[in-house]
């Protein structure tokens, strides 16, 4: 990893604020204000570019509602101990946090508690992205 590439943890952290944030349509306004940081040290927070200090992210964490542990979710030790693998779908991820569709469809999809349903809608989710792969393939 060079010097000016964001470490993939950092990475990690700032989408996650970022995903909590959207959910609760707060703005980097509100969120910067709340902290008592600028707009742009909440962008920079996003991107990773800025490291979150753990008080800081204590913070973040009271003001988004959620544990300090929910910033690490998903994260695997492995995966993140040198970069990304070559296997690994998580730029793909973070490609589909970061977009108002996906932050929108993330949160829909949390509200729904039935189990059976969860599945139908990954089921109908799989169906029409194979449909659409066979579209393009012609």
């Amino acid at each position: 990893m060079s010097e000016r590439s964001a470490n993939p943890v950092d990475v990690h952290v700032g989408a996650r604020v970022r995903l909590r944030r959207l959910m609760l349509r707060m703005s980097q306004d509100k969120l910067g204000e709340r902290l008592g940081v600028t707009f742009q040290q909440i962008q920079k927070y996003e991107r990773g570019a800025n490291r979150v200090s753990a008080s800081r992210l204590w913070g973040m964490a009271a003001v988004l509602d959620v544990p300090v542990q929910y910033f690490f979710e998903g994260l695997d030790e492995k995966a993140f101990a040198n970069g990304f693998s070559d296997n690994d779908q998580t730029p793909m991820v973070y490609d589909f946090i970061n977009s108002p569709d996906g932050v929108q469809l993330a949160a829909a999809f949390s509200r729904i508690t039935d189990q059976k349903v969860r599945r139908q809608v990954l089921q109908l989710v799989r169906a029409l992205s194979e449909e659409s792969d066979k579209t393009e393939d012609k």
